[in-house]
């Protein structure tokens, strides 16, 4: 099933209250995949940090925030950033979740479309890249239908929340390759 009744709002426009809201009903969701963000985020003044901090770097493109928005309630539904910005040889890495009630409706898809186009027409990158734990299996099916190349397995690369170190699955897309299936 497809949700189109969402539209996509920018760091300038989020309350830390309810991106705060959004981390904590998706907190045991998204903990396996998420600990730095929710290790960010455990209450609202710490929140008010996160995104300030965020601002800050959006602010000196070193990092790019989107937040999908339902357009009945105003809720914020997920999250999605462009980070790890190398300028130097053009590559970047995107992050993102959605809310565990909207997830399955195309709205993570989307919104990886719409930021592939933003990455690679505008920030004019090479290469944008997705790391994902080898559990997250929804990701990796993102970066599939994106065309999205798996490169690699990343061995004991990411610190779950627990503090167990998993192996990460390395995705990446080329601004060849996307030019190529977007036409």
């Amino acid at each position: 099933m497809v949700f189109t009744d969402w539209k996509t709002d920018t760091i300038a426009h989020i309350l830390p209250e309810e991106f705060y809201h959004l981390i904590e009903k998706n907190r045991d969701h998204i903990q396996k995949t998420f600990p730095v963000t929710l290790s960010y985020c455990p209450d609202l003044e710490k929140t008010k940090q996160f995104l300030a901090f965020n601002q800050d770097k959006e602010n000196h493109k070193e990092g790019y925030f989107f937040y999908p928005r339902d357009n009945k309630t105003n809720a914020l539904i997920g999250y999605l950033c462009i980070k790890s910005i190398d300028n130097r040889i053009s590559k970047c890495e995107l992050g993102y979740f959605i809310d565990e009630d909207y997830q399955g409706k195309g709205i993570t898809s989307k919104m990886v479309s719409e930021t592939l186009d933003f990455c690679f027409n505008t920030l004019n990158m090479n290469k944008v890249f997705i790391c994902t734990s080898k559990i997250n299996k929804a990701s990796q099916q993102i970066a599939l239908k994106h065309h999205f190349k798996q490169e690699g397995i990343l061995r004991d690369e990411f610190k779950n929340s627990d503090g167990t170190l998993e192996d990460v699955v390395y995705f990446g897309l080329l601004k060849s390759e996307y030019n190529t299936h977007e036409r």
